[in-house]
């Protein structure tokens, strides 16, 4: 199939500091497509990857699962790995709970972790309808474009393919029981405002990690794909000072540039 316009995967062959992005549940690159470029244009090397069965139809991520999707993560952070000095993982929604667990696996290996809106569980009666409701039913209403900004828009799909949300309800658990073995500096930005993901997400995971230098940055002005939304800059600029600081050469003349 087609990938829609604007969610293709995005690469970026910059200097020896390196920045993985992670997307959302049924979202796609695109959400994440400005903080990539702005990253890019400051020197690091960036790698956007399209999560299989995402960016197409929704009939394609029905047959997908949470090990197909960080199959893919973990396999362009070991791309990363060999081509970088420093790595770091950032994630939206979903992404968020990649990126955790890519840090809880690789260890130092991960220099920093930054997260937006966070996913830790998927909430409501619902959840626990889902290990048999998705024998009998397709999808439900999709999840994408909670944003404030007028005129904003999120590529992906409209409907939740109920066996990717399945797996995705099993992820979450998985990844909460592997908090503890995150110990990387981390920034962490939630919305107040989102109608996708509530609050207490970010305080469990908060709550979870072993991380000791951590970070949270409250958006006020935004909803969940803050990303796309008012707050898109303050995230752009807080997470490349996160990156500077731990990250000596990153913003001196001539020392990340290349390819």
């Amino acid at each position: 199939m087609p990938v829609l316009p604007g969610a293709e995967p995005f690469r970026h062959e910059g200097g020896e500091v390196g920045v993985l992005l992670c997307h959302g549940f049924t979202g796609s690159p695109q959400s994440l497509r400005p903080w990539a470029d702005y990253l890019a244009e400051r020197g690091l090397t960036v790698s956007l990857p399209l999560l299989p069965g995402h960016g197409t139809r929704w009939q394609d991520m029905q047959v997908t699962g949470w090990q197909d999707w960080y199959a893919e993560v973990d396999r362009e952070l070991r791309v990363l790995l060999e081509r970088c000095s420093q790595v770091f993982v950032f994630g939206l929604s979903m992404g968020g709970a990649l990126a955790l667990r890519l840090a809880a696996k690789h260890g130092d290996a991960v220099s920093g972790i930054v997260v937006v809106n966070p996913a830790n569980k998927v909430h409501g009666l619902a959840a626990y309808a889902l290990p048999v409701a998705r024998h009998f039913v397709l999808t439900t209403k999709g999840v994408t474009s909670d944003i404030a900004l007028a005129g904003s828009e999120e590529v992906g799909y409209d409907r939740v393919p109920m066996h990717a949300a399945h797996s995705l309800r099993q992820f979450f658990r998985l990844v909460d029981g592997e908090l503890p073995q995150v110990t990387q500096p981390m920034v962490l930005l939630h919305s107040p405002q989102d109608h996708v993901v509530p609050p207490v997400d970010s305080a469990r995971i908060l709550s979870r990690v072993s991380s000791t230098d951590v970070s949270e940055i409250l958006l006020e002005q935004s909803y969940h794909v803050a990303t796309l939304d008012h707050d898109a800059e303050r995230i752009f600029d807080e997470s490349y000072a996160f990156i500077g600081r731990l990250a000596p050469s990153v913003g001196k003349k001539g020392s990340t540039t290349g390819g």
